[in-house]
């Protein structure tokens, strides 16, 4: 709420019928503190409180589902992944990359920089151009905040605000805090809005063309999705948050004809990927796509 709009309210207040002197001091400052929590709640949230957000949230991921027990992998993804982030606007985020030990095929962000992958959904892969394709659609909702915005739009504005107010204080347990990360955790069982996925994807194939590699990984990778058992209980989750394949690799056509043709020749590093794999004991799917 902006300063015009308080001053409205309060000329209104002056022009409303009442008795001379018929002033409450209580009521104003409730009023007052009422304004200044919408007013906090409608700002952004600086970058510590956003990664101690996103922090949170990341644990009850990990909760759900551990991270993939073998260290060459979890090594090479981040790798790849913090590659990727330092051709962003927010390099100098905390960034962390997992996998997770998990057979589902799907990938998460969290706000602050927290990005993980499946074990079900890096099986499917057949190159490191696909990873970053991915990796990179990733780091786009943490650039562009779609998360936080989400959690904005379901989370009371009192919460918000006080939340905005309290997070950085050192507690054992800060309830506002705990209040939010539970309220961020559910985003992932109903997912963002799909403008939001359709952002991700075409900020993402363009952040991983940006690291020098082959701008179709992603496409490559949602073709391979496309080409799996509808029915595989493996793609629910990711079928019931995410926006159709149809839908996704229509748009990216759509956005990626004629404005990358010079960069085809980028490479994959599929090998790189195919051997760190091998050696990692992770099963890749080496079959067709459509």
């Amino acid at each position: 709420m902006n300063g015009k709009l308080v001053s409205v309210l309060f000329l209104c207040c002056i022009a409303s019928p009442a008795p001379a002197f018929d002033f409450n001091l209580d009521d104003l400052g409730k009023t007052l503190d009422t304004l200044k929590k919408v007013q906090q709640a409608t700002t952004d949230i600086n970058e510590p409180k956003e990664i101690k957000l996103g922090s949170g949230i990341a644990s009850n991921l990990l909760g759900a589902a551990p991270l993939l027990q073998n260290q060459r992998v979890q090594k090479y993804v981040n790798s790849v992944g913090r590659w990727l982030a330092l051709q962003t606007e927010r390099p100098g985020l905390p960034w962390q990359f997992g996998v997770l030990n998990d057979d589902d095929v799907n990938a998460f962000a969290a706000p602050g920089g927290y990005v993980f992958i499946t074990k079900g959904l890096l099986a499917q892969m057949r190159s490191e151009a696909e990873l970053a394709g991915v990796l990179a659609h990733e780091i786009a909702h943490v650039l562009r905040k779609h998360h936080l915005q989400a959690i904005k739009q379901g989370a009371r504005a009192s919460l918000f605000a006080e939340f905005a107010e309290h997070a950085l204080q050192e507690k054992a347990a800060d309830p506002a805090l705990a209040k939010l990360v539970s309220a961020g955790t559910e985003i992932y069982a109903r997912g963002l809005d799909k403008n939001d996925e359709f952002e991700a994807d075409r900020m993402g194939v363009v952040i991983a063309t940006r690291a020098g590699y082959d701008p179709y990984g992603l496409p490559a990778v949602l073709q391979t999705l496309q080409g799996m058992n509808a029915q595989d209980s493996s793609l629910a989750l990711l079928f019931k948050t995410h926006p159709g394949l149809n839908d996704r690799l229509s748009l990216l056509d759509r956005a990626m004809s004629g404005q990358f043709d010079r960069f085809e020749q980028q490479p994959d590093h599929a090998p790189r990927f195919m051997t760190v794999m091998n050696k990692t004991g992770i099963l890749v799917n080496t079959g067709n796509r459509r």
